[in-house]
């Protein structure tokens, strides 16, 4: 009795597996084929049936290798060793112990392939220029990607940025590509690249672009230099000091940005100028036209909403000619273009030949799109009043 009641069961369970299997897997597959699908009954047997089917979980890593990342612009960084000039005799720094501790290794990169080099001027200890009837004090070699090692002269500094350009004698060398600095905002991600180590490596460091400041000047002080670069990236990454001179670059391996520093309320402030202006200081360079640079000789404040607001100002934008003390003389240097023009204290320059001051065109910016000696109008609101003010750079 007990064999048969066990038997019967388990063809209940057979035939129960067979229909679950059949009425979900045999009748929908055999219904979407073109002999039975003419016939009904397999039609609504394939209705009202869920079909489950298998899913995985993918998880896309973020490469997060930053050599990977950097390759693209790797092989254009290089190593710049500035050291003594041994062709002076300076009885007090003569022998190789104390010329090897004033020796200075910095990062630069090759802006062009037939052998100029960029870095900034903090990262080299950079010789005069203006002393040509003298040897310079210091001399320069740039070892490249290859391991070659190259004698550089130094071809300017451009008073503007500060960035320095070097010559190697080389040609067909790997340049970097620049990227669009405007694309770019605060929360992007980018890598530091240098090479300013004695282990003749590429070093990186990752971080992030906190913000772009319209109102940084180059100039060091707390009120801005018309000669001076206004506008900088400032990022968040570690040990800036190691990367001066060197490339910010995006993820793409695109150039956004050269690590300068700058001293500032006593200590060494770090800062990276954007791509496109660097890009226009480089045509410059290469055009050999940086002792060109234009001068105007004022010190001002540059305008935003809040600060007009609170001083009841007629416009939000624009350079007011500004001096701690009130005094005209600290405000405008003697004997320069401003003065000659008799621009005074709490003037406020809104436009240079015809192109507006505001936070994306500083006036510096404005400024270094003419040369020394170019006449120039400026847009000038005094007491309330706007007036056109001719200057010659």
């Amino acid at each position: 009795m007990f064999k048969k009641a066990l038997f019967i069961i388990l063809i209940i369970i057979i035939s129960g597996l067979s229909g679950i299997i059949a009425d979900h897997y045999l009748f929908p597959y055999l219904s979407t084929t073109d002999f039975f699908n003419k016939y009904k009954f397999f039609k609504q047997g394939a209705e009202n049936v869920t079909v489950i089917n298998k899913t995985e979980q993918v998880y896309v890593k973020e490469d997060t290798t930053l050599t990977k990342i950097a390759s693209p612009i790797a092989s254009s960084i290089v190593n710049i060793v500035s050291y003594p000039n041994p062709d002076l005799k300076n009885t007090t720094s003569t022998s190789k112990v104390q010329n090897d501790a004033t020796m200075k290794n910095g990062t630069g990169l090759i802006a062009t392939s037939d052998g100029i080099i960029m870095t900034y001027a903090t990262a080299i200890d950079p010789a005069d220029l203006s002393k040509t009837d003298t040897p310079p004090a210091y001399k320069y070699k740039v070892m490249v990607f290859d391991g070659n090692t190259y004698d550089a002269d130094l071809l300017a500094v451009d008073s503007y940025s500060n960035l320095a350009f070097l010559k190697i004698n080389a040609s067909n060398l790997p340049t970097v590509q620049f990227g669009n600095s405007d694309d770019f905002s605060a929360g992007e991600k980018v890598i530091a690249v240098g090479n300013s180590l004695a282990e003749y490596q590429n070093i990186y460091a990752s971080g992030i672009l906190n913000t772009f400041d319209p109102y940084y000047n180059l100039g060091g002080k707390n009120i801005s230099s018309s000669e001076k670069m206004e506008g900088v990236f400032r990022t968040d990454l570690d040990h800036e000091d190691e990367y001066i001179g060197g490339p910010v670059i995006d993820y793409s391996g695109q150039v956004i940005g050269i690590v300068g520093s700058t001293q500032r309320d006593g200590g060494l402030d770090y800062f990276q100028i954007p791509s496109n202006k660097v890009k226009i200081i480089l045509d410059k360079a290469i055009k050999s036209d940086l002792a060109n640079n234009s001068q105007l000789g004022i010190y001002y404040i540059p305008l935003n909403k809040t600060y007009a607001a609170i001083n009841n100002l007629g416009t939000d934008s624009g350079a007011m000619i500004y001096s701690p003390s009130g005094q005209q003389g600290l405000a405008i240097i003697a004997g320069t273009p401003a003065a000659k023009a008799g621009l005074k204290i709490n003037d406020i320059i809104t436009q240079v030949a015809g192109e507006k001051i505001d936070d994306n065109n500083s006036l510096p910016d404005l400024l270094y799109k003419h040369d020394k000696g170019e006449n120039v109008e400026l847009t000038v609101i005094r007491d309330g009043q706007e007036m056109k003010i001719n200057v010659q750079l």
